[in-house]
């Protein structure tokens, strides 16, 4: 994998953050979301916590605010999900600003919209502050099976080749008189997909070829990093500490 290629999510920078052991934030963030996911959905004040510590490490990062914002709308199906559980949902019911709502269903989409918040923002914080070669050797640090491994590098490596592709496809659609405006074009737009589909198909075997001229064995190298020390592991479990602190006292309040 090139050293241009990055991802679209990765922000460089060169904070405490950004110099942590991949692997080391990859267990960080997935203990955080494992928190955030045995919280019960009532006790509010956890989650207010949570996202505390997500916006402490968004400083120490030195990453603004709006930059999550903007990239969190991809949860925006979910969160019109939430908004329609409370007048959907069945059960006991209540008076909302002279609406009629559902207890039970507001407290599903609470559930839903807070606790998907958070697990996305988790999630931009990891690949905001984490280079996608650094991802993948924190997943083989972590003993992530080698064909996980393998399958993740090539997809991480190549969705923005198809992407390209799409997009070439679909210019050249547009020149020929598409216009994907109109229903009635909607067997083009599915064709377009289709070939799409046997291009990148047919660009994965080609590459697999390649690779085994070259000597390919299946597995990824490894690259050589030094183990890192007991204070920085510390450091960038804090986090993930606090985390497991805050699930603990809304179990047990």
């Amino acid at each position: 994998m090139g050293a241009g290629h990055s991802h679209l999510l990765y922000r460089a920078g060169d904070s405490a953050v950004h110099r942590l052991a991949p692997h080391v934030k990859i267990v960080s963030a997935l203990a955080i979301v494992l928190c955030v996911v045995a919280t019960p959905r009532a006790e509010y004040w956890a989650f207010g916590g949570y996202l505390v510590v997500l916006v402490a490490i968004w400083a120490v990062a030195r990453i603004p605010v709006r930059w999550f914002a903007a990239r969190a709308m991809i949860e925006v199906p979910f969160v019109v999900l939430a908004v329609v559980l409370p007048f959907v949902g069945g059960g006991e019911r209540t008076e909302f600003l002279g609406l009629s709502v559902s207890v039970a269903g507001t407290l599903a989409g609470w559930n839903i919209l807070v606790k998907g918040t958070l697990g996305v923002l988790v999630s931009l914080t990891l690949a905001a502050t984490t280079s996608q070669r650094d991802l993948i050797a924190g997943l083989q640090r972590l003993r992530v099976p080698s064909l996980i491994i393998t399958i993740a590098t090539l997809m991480l490596r190549y969705v923005e080749v198809i992407v390209e592709e799409a997009r070439r496809m679909r210019v050249a659609r547009i020149s020929r008189g598409h216009d994907p405006r109109f229903l009635w074009q909607v067997g083009a737009t599915a064709r377009s997909i289709g070939t799409l589909f046997i291009r990148a198909y047919e660009r994965g075997e080609r590459v697999h070829i390649a690779m085994l001229s070259r000597g390919w064995s299946g597995v990824l190298p490894e690259p050589v990093r030094s183990r890192p020390e007991a204070r920085l592991w510390l450091a960038g479990l804090a986090p993930a500490l606090l985390s497991v602190t805050t699930l603990t006292v809304a179990l047990w309040t």
